[in-house]
């Protein structure tokens, strides 16, 4: 039985754009991306087994799981942040910031292996306390990880595609502490950023409120 038996609503399309992805989506730009946002920043550090630096951004990047904690991105294509991730087993995660909005920009450019994006982007490199890849400095919060699986993503056809979802699991903590009110992370202070919508869309945190989980 469907679940839509029974259901009186129909979508009779006035209303409402829809469309198959297969078949494309008929508008002047994919809006994926537009809807399935905001969405953090993966700005990933990583280092070569050979100790070359790498920085770079991600667009798609969350958090998975809180114990223990496992964060994630997914790179589009075979970049040197996976090629790293995968012989050393270790990247970090740095908090992308308004204030670091253009350091963050300039470390999403097409440059060598050999390129050192922490001097591209003129921000701090910080040594690691439990990993051998540095973080950036002037972040108000970076995550330390360990490497736990990185996988090629197929379709429902069992095609591979040039995806490939690396999750970490959360080793080593680093707060700058002026981010720190009461013990608590001061996450709109910190100014985070996040991608928005279409190419060179960004937003902010914007505004907060509290709404409790009910008690069953």
């Amino acid at each position: 039985m469907s679940c839509n038996s029974g259901i009186d609503v129909v979508d009779s399309g006035a209303e409402v754009q829809f469309y198959d992805p297969a078949a494309g989506h008929g508008l002047p730009h994919d809006p994926f991306k537009a809807i399935v946002a905001p969405r953090l920043i993966g700005w990933i550090s990583t280092c070569s087994p050979s100790g070359q630096p790498n920085l770079a951004p991600y667009s798609f990047f969350g958090a998975f799981a809180a114990f223990p904690p496992i964060i994630g991105f997914c790179s589009e294509g075979r970049k040197d942040s996976l090629r790293n991730i995968e012989q050393t087993h270790e990247f970090v995660w740095n908090l992308a910031t308004r204030p670091l909005a253009e350091q963050m920009n300039r470390t999403s450019a097409t440059v060598a292996p050999d390129v050192d994006e922490f001097l591209l982007a003129g921000v701090t490199p910080v040594a690691g306390r439990n990993v051998s890849v540095p973080r950036v400095g002037e972040s108000p919060a970076a995550l330390e990880c360990r490497l736990l699986q990185v996988s090629q993503l197929h379709d429902l056809h069992g095609k591979p595609t040039d995806n490939w979802l690396v999750l970490g699991q959360v080793i080593g903590v680093h707060i700058l502490k002026a981010y720190l009110k009461d013990g608590l992370f001061d996450t709109h202070a910190a100014q985070p950023i996040m991608r928005a919508g279409y190419r060179g869309d960004y937003t902010g945190i914007g505004d907060r409120f509290e709404m409790i989980r009910p008690v069953s």
